[in-house]
C-alpha cells in the first residue's frame, strides 16, 4: 500500500502549514489570554448583574463629559472616545511591528514598537487624567457623587465597578508597555537577529491585541450602555 509522506509543517488535507504547528511559547500565551478573558468576563458579568438589579444608574453622558484644558465644556464621551482611538491605533502599529519582524526588518520592528509604546503611554496618561478628575469631583471606591438618571440617590456600585474594571485593564496596559520596552531593548540589542526570528514580538502582540479588544468591551458595556 502506498504511503504519503507528510512533513510536520504540512497538513494532509491542504498542503499548507498545519494549524497545529504552534510553538510552546505561543500556545502558553493563548492559554494565559483565555484565563485572563475569563477574569474580565466575570467582572463585566458582575457589573451588568448589579446594574440590572438596581432601579436606576448614573448617565455616562453626564459623568464622562469633560475634556482636558476645555474647562466646563459639555463633550459627552469625547475624551474616552479619544482614548479608545489611541489604543486601537497602537494595535495597528503592533501589527506593523509583527510584520516587520516576519521580514527580519530590525529597524522597522524597532520603529513600530516605539510607536506602540508611545500609544500605550498616551492611553495611560489619559486614564490617569480621567481618574484624577473624577477623584476631584468626589468619586472613588465607596463614594459616588453622580445622581441616577431618574434623580434617585446613587449607590457606590457605579464607582466601585468603574475604578475596579478600568484599573484592572489599566494595569494590563501598563504591563504591556513594560514588556514592549523589554522587547524593544532586545530588538535594538540584536537578540532576535541572533536567534534568527522575531517570534517574541508576535507573542507580545497577541497580548497587546487582547488588551485592546477587552477595552472595546469595557468601553461598550460601561461608557455607552
Amino acid at each position: 500500500m502506498a504511503t504519503v509522506a507528510v512533513s510536520k509543517d504540512q497538513s494532509v488535507w491542504g498542503g499548507g502549514k498545519s494549524p497545529y504547528a504552534l510553538s510552546y511559547g505561543k500556545l502558553m500565551m493563548w492559554f494565559f489570554l483565555m484565563s485572563d478573558a475569563f477574569t474580565f468576563g466575570a467582572l463585566l458579568i458582575s457589573l451588568w448583574t448589579t446594574r440590572f438589579s438596581v432601579s436606576s444608574w448614573p448617565d455616562p453622558n453626564q459623568v464622562f463629559k469633560t475634556f482636558p484644558l476645555m474647562g466646563e465644556a459639555d463633550l459627552p464621551l469625547v475624551f474616552v472616545s479619544l482614548m479608545t482611538f489611541i489604543l486601537i491605533l497602537s494595535s495597528v502599529t503592533m501589527v506593523l511591528a509583527v510584520q516587520a519582524g516576519h521580514n527580519m526588518d530590525k529597524k522597522g520592528a524597532a520603529k513600530w514598537m516605539i510607536f506602540t509604546i508611545i500609544g500605550g503611554l498616551c492611553f495611560l496618561s489619559c486614564q490617569a487624567w480621567e481618574w484624577t478628575h473624577l477623584f476631584h469631583e468626589g468619586a472613588w471606591w465607596g463614594r459616588n457623587p453622580f445622581p441616577n438618571r431618574d434623580g434617585s440617590l446613587p449607590t457606590t456600585a457605579f464607582t466601585n465597578y468603574f475604578f475596579t474594571v478600568t484599573g484592572f485593564h489599566g494595569f494590563h496596559v501598563f504591563s504591556g508597555v513594560v514588556i514592549n520596552c523589554v522587547i524593544l531593548a532586545n530588538i535594538l540589542g540584536g537578540t532576535y537577529e541572533r536567534r534568527g526570528h522575531y517570534e517574541m514580538i508576535e507573542k507580545v502582540g497577541l497580548y497587546w491585541h487582547f488588551v485592546d479588544l477587552v477595552w472595546v468591551f469595557v468601553f461598550t458595556c460601561y461608557y455607552l450602555l
